[in-house]
């Protein structure tokens, strides 16, 4: 929901620090990659309930998630960088939240709520997206990227906000994913109503 808002602030620095790492010869697949691994490296703090260090290591996944996209604009936005970077995405976000069900059993159905949750907004996400890219539907108000982004009341901003409260209170990680989880069907719901104005008349 508020992920095109905040592009104004997010972007200038990202893209200063963007270029000095192109013009280093660093690949935006690498800076990815790395991100990646760091925030699956969250999941075992985690587990051992060790929030804060899992904490830091999602706020560096973040930061090099903004990152890959602001080298990649120095140099090539490739259609795989962009595969890429949507795939550890959805892995890591699920990652998350099955490492919380390994911290503490009393977590196990909220988050196997969320995670079926996330299947509603990744697929509404993706499938909107083929469909755009087949009717040459564009748009650039979440910035220039490989694939159409389709907006709603959760996008990775929000999911990030309630990966943070996860860590800051984790006795409260079930109400806060459920909560999560239901803002999560509303986007479902509002991306196949905007799938349904977009495609209906297409063919």
């Amino acid at each position: 929901m508020f992920d095109a808002a905040l592009r104004q602030y997010i972007d200038p620095p990202l893209n200063v620090a963007g270029a000095r790492l192109a013009a280093a010869g660093i690949s935006a697949n690498s800076v990815t990659v790395v991100g990646f691994l760091v925030g699956l490296g969250a999941m075992p703090f985690i587990a051992l309930e060790n929030y804060g260090i899992a904490l830091i290591l999602i706020v560096i996944n973040r930061i090099l998630d903004g990152l890959d996209g602001a080298v990649a604009r120095q140099s090539i936005l490739s259609d795989f960088g962009g595969y890429l970077d949507i795939v550890c995405d959805f892995i890591f976000y699920a990652g998350i939240v099955f490492a919380f069900a390994l911290a503490e059993s009393e977590n196990t159905l909220a988050a196997v709520f969320l995670i079926f949750s996330f299947i509603g907004t990744t697929s509404t996400f993706l499938t909107y997206a083929i469909m755009a890219e087949k009717h040459k539907i564009t748009t650039d108000i979440r910035g220039i990227k490989s694939l159409y982004y389709l907006g709603g009341l959760t996008e990775g901003a929000e999911t990030i906000v309630a990966f943070f409260l996860f860590c800051l209170f984790p006795e409260f990680f079930a109400l806060i994913a459920v909560v999560f989880g239901v803002m999560c069907w509303i986007t479902t719901a509002t991306r196949i109503y905007a799938a349904w104005v977009s495609f209906k008349d297409l063919r």
